[in-house]
């Protein structure tokens, strides 16, 4: 039961998250009235390497990623200073 009330949290943290991810930063794009769904497979589920160092951390996308530059301006503005 526990489980279940964990995972039902989860699951709602993402999509308060997901809801926030569009407000804030996906206003005037084309995905700024979709699906959270469609979302989390357009901006989350994809294939990136991750380079961590101890001042910061890169995301490399391949150069074939269709909504690359939609991800370098999310990640732009949800970037504090």
């Amino acid at each position: 039961m526990a489980l279940m009330n964990f995972s039902l949290l989860l699951s709602s943290l993402t999509y308060i998250l997901l809801e926030t991810i569009r407000r804030l930063a996906l206003q005037g794009t084309e995905l700024a009235h979709v699906y959270v769904g469609t979302l989390r497979l357009k901006l989350i589920k994809i294939g990136v390497v991750i380079l961590r160092n101890t001042r910061r951390i890169r995301f490399l996308l391949a150069s074939g990623c269709p909504y690359q530059k939609l991800v370098f301006q999310v990640s732009a503005k949800l970037t504090p200073g």
